[in-house]
Order: structure tokens, then sequence, then C-alpha cells
């Protein structure tokens, strides 16, 4: 067993986590190149947001709304 969690180890610190390490010694070459990531998904988000209010938009305008409400059942 404990090979196992030796190999889990080894995968993630050599290899998945790599990616991370290069960005961190990037930050004290070009904080705007470590944090390109950070700009990337904010944009992506951004998007989402946008795309998510021009939907309700138009469900809005096309009065198609759900409004039946439920009984109280209390």
């Amino acid at each position: 067993m404990t090979e196992l969690f030796e190999g889990i180890s080894w995968l993630f610190e050599e290899v998945l986590l790599k990616p991370l390490d290069w960005l961190r010694s990037l930050e004290l070459d070009s904080w705007w190149g470590a944090n390109a990531i950070n700009f990337v998904f904010i944009i992506i988000g951004m998007i989402a947001f946008a795309y998510w209010c021009k939907q309700l938009k138009i469900f809005q305008d096309a009065d198609d709304e759900n409004t039946r409400s439920k009984p109280y059942l209390g």
C-alpha cells in the first residue's frame, strides 16, 4: 500500500503540479505572465455572465417564466 501512495505522491508532485511550480518561479520575473491564467479565468467568467444575462433577457421578453405558484403545505 505504501508504494501506491508514493506513486500518487510522485504523480502529483512531478507531473500534475509542475506547471504551477513554473508559474511560481515565473512570478519573480514577470507578475503579468504569472497571473495570465487568472486573467483568462476572469475573461471566461465575464463572458459566461454576459451570456447568462442575455438568456435571462430573452426569457423575460418572451414572458416565458414559470409563474404558477405552488400551494402552501405548512
